[in-house]
């Protein structure tokens, strides 16, 4: 498989790399990490940038090669994180992309586009776990709305968020996996209550959310009714295919960054650490290319990854934590200050083998679906 870029894609690439250099330095500055309502203007507003620039619809629009471009530059560049709009750009509207109606396609992408609104998953359940499947929100079709109760747990940006991309159960008597629909939640609806969860970190980004007997428009599914376990396959393959992939820039940075402060600080003469950190470096340079295989999949079946999408983020989510472990031995002492550079990161590195799928759910699609084994009973 030829991994390397064309004429065109290094035109793209060395534009894109321009017009960072230039608007970067005139953004304002980031507001406090605990500040979510600063922290949606400003994600907003940097997204509002993009789509005056022509590239807020790389994710979609643009093949899945200028796709990993646009996101290797801008990561690079230290450009903002997508932030708050993490859930539309990345899961959601590739999802209503891929799988919307016409109708849903021109309500919904315009607004993501434009950073006119957030979007927030709610997907886990409080007693459902890492099993997807086991889910218990209800929804009872009333006319042209269906009427939804239950509650959602671990809800991305859930208290600035417009809009949730929302799995119910929508026949309890059909097997699990075929039950379930996949809604376009409004989350200003009467009987929603929101409730934030605090972190290890300290952060709030999370929320637990309860539905009342909510009323969603029939209008609002994407996809058939009952048929949302596939609709949601295709939204899991977008968040564990491409939606990391800035990050493992970002960890190749900060292993650079690691080996500098090690010479500084003396650690650089332990020979163990030496060999972590040449270990990492060929593990996340061992994901870039998997990261460019499975973009250049993506590419040849239609725009939306595959299944090995499970073997990326399964590898990433331990090299990430193994990362930021390597980062405690650097600091010593300096690893329980939380105002150390790597020390939230370190505690957030620790959620990434449940989030997106549980590292045991990854092993389990990858023995399955790749490797052709049998399931276990």
């Amino acid at each position: 498989m030829d991994l390397s870029y064309t004429p065109e894609e290094e035109e793209f690439r060395a534009r894109l790399r321009e017009w960072l250099g230039k608007v970067l330095p005139t953004l304002p500055a980031k507001p406090s990490p605990h500040d979510w309502p600063g922290r949606r203007a400003y994600d907003l507003g940097w997204q509002r940038t993009l789509y005056d620039a022509g590239y807020a619809d790389v994710h979609w629009d643009a093949s899945p090669t200028l796709r990993l471009i646009f996101l290797e530059e801008t990561e690079k560049a230290g450009a903002p994180y997508v932030g708050a709009n993490f859930v539309g750009l990345l899961h959601a509207g590739p999802t209503i992309a891929a799988e919307g109606t016409p109708e849903q396609k021109e309500r919904w992408l315009p607004p993501i586009l434009r950073g006119d609104e957030v979007w927030c998953q709610g997907f886990s359940e409080p007693d459902a776990g890492s099993d997807l499947a086991a889910l218990r929100t209800r929804a009872r079709r009333d006319g042209d709305d269906y009427m939804v109760t239950g509650s959602k747990i671990w809800t991305s940006h859930a208290e600035v968020a417009d809009w949730c991309e929302l799995l119910v159960r929508t026949d309890p008597e059909a097997p699990r996996h075929r039950g379930i629909t996949w809604l376009a939640l409004p989350m200003d609806a009467e009987g929603i209550t929101v409730r934030p969860l605090r972190t290890l970190a300290g952060s709030t980004e999370f929320a637990e959310v309860f539905l009342d007997e909510v009323r969603v428009p029939v209008a609002n599914r994407v996809g058939a009714e009952n048929d949302g376990w596939r609709v949601t396959m295709v939204t899991l393959s977008f968040e564990r295919g491409t939606a990391f992939v800035g990050e493992v820039v970002a960890c190749r940075r900060v292993l650079g960054e690691l080996a500098r402060a090690a010479r500084e600080n003396g650690r650089w003469d332990d020979p163990g650490l030496r060999r972590r950190l040449g270990r990492l470096n060929a593990e996340f340079r061992a994901l870039w290319r998997l990261t460019q295989w499975n973009v250049s999949e993506a590419e040849a079946g239609g725009g939306v990854p595959g299944v090995g999408g499970s073997v990326f983020k399964l590898r990433y989510s331990h090299a990430r934590q193994e990362l930021y472990d390597t980062a405690a031995d650097v600091l010593g002492p300096g690893s329980l200050d939380l105002d150390r550079p790597w020390v939230l990161d370190r505690l957030s590195s620790l959620s990434y083998t449940i989030a997106a799928g549980t590292s045991q759910i990854q092993r389990n699609i990858v023995a399955e679906r790749i490797l052709g084994l049998p399931k276990g009973r």
